[in-house]
């Protein structure tokens, strides 16, 4: 009977426990509340990426290098499978410059991330550094004209080094298309490849003289330059425009780039009594002239500068010196492309475009539109790698024309003058650059 009576109890508590563990079958449907794995999945929020990788705009026909590269002057570039089609720009990447260098790549680097390339090859941007300098630019060219999947270049960034590198570009095939060297004399030299979409020099001094006189009411201006390419020759179009007005130029000095004191020539100057100072050169040496303007006897005067002084260094390096300072700027005019722009350069780089340099847009438009001309000429080879023929794309970049960037038309003329505006003039206002209106 005990035994019967321990058997009850033990299935007693057999049942209590399996009643226990019932509960535990209901755990197995997790699957069901893993359904959300197919919302995490989600393929539509992936369709973006389609959008920014447009394949129809960059399918690449085909065609017969054979026939096409020889009858090409300069035959044709070859970009194998798994290279990439690069475009070079070079300019001051570090030195007292750089700020122009690296803002304009930066602007670049944006237009690449934006393209998605040709068939199955992408697009790459070179930049190399030449701190401006002419012996360098030309050094950067003679390298570069021998790299076989090199396919055009989107500068050079100064005039000076654009100049000494136009003629080995020339020889080669190479189209130029600069985002800011302004010097008026570089389309003059009969170049077939050089263009430019910045506006020209003579164009800023006769729009820079004209403020100065009927907007400021400057009427005796003096005038100094950094003895280079570009500043000289924009000093001299400053004092003939200025002339022209009516004005008088009571004093025209030049000055060695790279010092750090020019209160000598400045006190000069001074002596003159002129209303304004217009200074043609880069923002190192006009970051010096803001500093001891006022220790010279030049603190009544106003500082009126050019697109090679514009840039958020003139600010940090003159503080309340560089206060009511004056330069002319290419700032695009509002539109959704520039706002887009605008937002993905400060995301990419920390700060905004126009601070460094005027030419952020300048750095975009030059290399969207060498990418896209790229890609109306290049075709693919039986063998299966890209070419693009050198002498077409020249002529392709030359013939542009109604082409829409971030920075307005880009039109290009006979002599390669792509540019259909004009420059904007900017003051320093609390510690900041703004329109002048």
């Amino acid at each position: 009977m005990k035994k019967v009576r321990f058997l009850l109890i033990a299935l007693a508590i057999v049942a209590m426990v399996l009643a226990a563990c019932a509960p535990a079958a209901p755990a197995a449907k997790p699957a069901e509340e893993a359904a959300p794995a197919e919302e995490a999945a989600p393929a539509e929020e992936a369709a973006p990426a389609e959008e920014a990788a447009p394949a129809e705009v960059a399918a690449v026909k085909e065609g017969d290098p054979e026939t096409a590269c020889k009858a090409d002057e300069k035959g044709c570039a070859v970009i194998k499978p798994g290279e990439t089609i690069k475009i070079g720009m070079a300019g001051p990447m570090t030195g007292d410059y750089a700020s122009f260098g690296i803002d304009i790549s930066q602007g670049g680097q944006i237009a690449v991330m934006d393209n998605p390339g040709i068939g199955d090859w992408t697009f790459e941007l070179v930049t190399e550094d030449t701190q401006g300098s002419p012996e360098a630019g030309a050094a950067v060219a003679n390298k570069w004209v021998t790299v076989p999947n090199m396919v055009a270049i989107a500068g050079h960034i100064f005039s000076g080094e654009t100049e000494a590198a136009m003629p080995v570009y020339e020889k080669a095939g190479f189209p130029m298309l600069s985002p800011s060297a302004t010097n008026p004399p570089l389309t003059t030299l009969g170049s077939s490849v050089f263009n430019r979409i910045a506006f020209t020099d003579a164009t800023q001094a006769a729009d820079s003289s004209k403020y100065m006189y009927e907007t400021l009411g400057i009427k005796k201006l003096a005038v100094m330059h950094d003895g280079g390419a570009y500043g000289q020759g924009l000093a001299d179009l400053v004092k003939e425009e200025f002339t022209k007005l009516g004005g008088e130029v009571v004093a025209y000095e030049a000055i060695t780039p790279g010092e750090t004191d020019y209160s000598a020539v400045l006190s000069s100057i001074a002596a003159k009594g002129p209303e304004a100072l217009y200074y043609g050169g880069y923002i190192g040496e006009g970051i010096v002239i803001a500093n001891q303007m006022d220790q010279t006897g030049l603190g009544d005067a106003v500082l009126f500068g050019c697109d090679g002084t514009y840039g958020i260094d003139l600010i940090d390096k003159a503080g309340a010196n560089a206060e009511g300072a004056y330069a002319a700027s290419l700032v695009p005019p509002e539109s959704e492309a520039e706002k887009k722009f605008s937002e993905q350069y400060e995301a990419e780089f920390g700060t905004k475009p126009g601070v460094l340099s005027p030419y952020t847009w300048s750095g975009y438009d030059v290399v969207a539109a060498l990418m896209a001309k790229v890609a109306d000429v290049a075709f693919v080879g039986p063998d299966g790698n890209l070419y693009v023929p050198r002498t077409e794309l020249v002529k392709a970049v030359r013939g542009m024309s109604g082409v829409q960037g971030i920075t307005g038309d880009i039109t290009c003329n006979e002599v390669g003058e792509c540019n259909t505006a004009g420059p904007s003039i900017y003051v320093v206002k609390d510690g900041e650059w703004v329109n002048a209106k």
